[in-house]
């Protein structure tokens, strides 16, 4: 578990772009994850499909936790590989389940993403993350 919360030594580009890639990638996100949590907050009825025998309003809820609070999370760098599982696994059931029937041009970008979150999940936050700085921090 300590492994995966640890920020490895690399160089200062490779540290950018994890930088860029975290913040690029949980911005964007964020623009899927925000309408869905006004879907989930109306009252209106939830048209979000159920996935793997779970209710709509629970795989909604699921979603905008992973969309919402773990792009937050990777925008700050906090927790980078925790808060990639869920993505990663979200992004995983939008191609292999929501998207399974459409052309390959429409799930395609669930698969960058899942490719985006499976490099953050590998490579962590960088030094210019939460994670590092609480690392460090600790260490003293």
């Amino acid at each position: 578990m300590k492994k995966i919360l640890t920020v490895t030594p690399a160089s200062q580009a490779t540290d950018l772009a994890l930088l860029i890639a975290r913040l690029g990638i949980g911005t964007l996100m964020l623009t899927h994850g925000i309408p869905k949590l006004g879907m989930l907050l109306s009252a209106d009825p939830l048209p979000f499909p159920s996935v793997m025998g779970m209710s709509a309003s629970l795989s909604l809820s699921l979603a905008v936790f992973a969309e919402v609070i773990c792009s937050l999370f990777l925008l700050a760098g906090l927790a980078t590989r925790l808060s990639a599982i869920p993505l990663l696994f979200t992004m995983a059931v939008a191609f292999l389940f929501i998207h399974a029937a459409d052309p390959f041009g429409v799930k395609e970008p669930a698969l960058l993403y899942l490719l985006g979150y499976l490099v953050l999940l590998l490579a962590g936050g960088g030094k210019y993350s939460l994670d590092y700085l609480l690392q460090t921090t600790t260490r003293k």
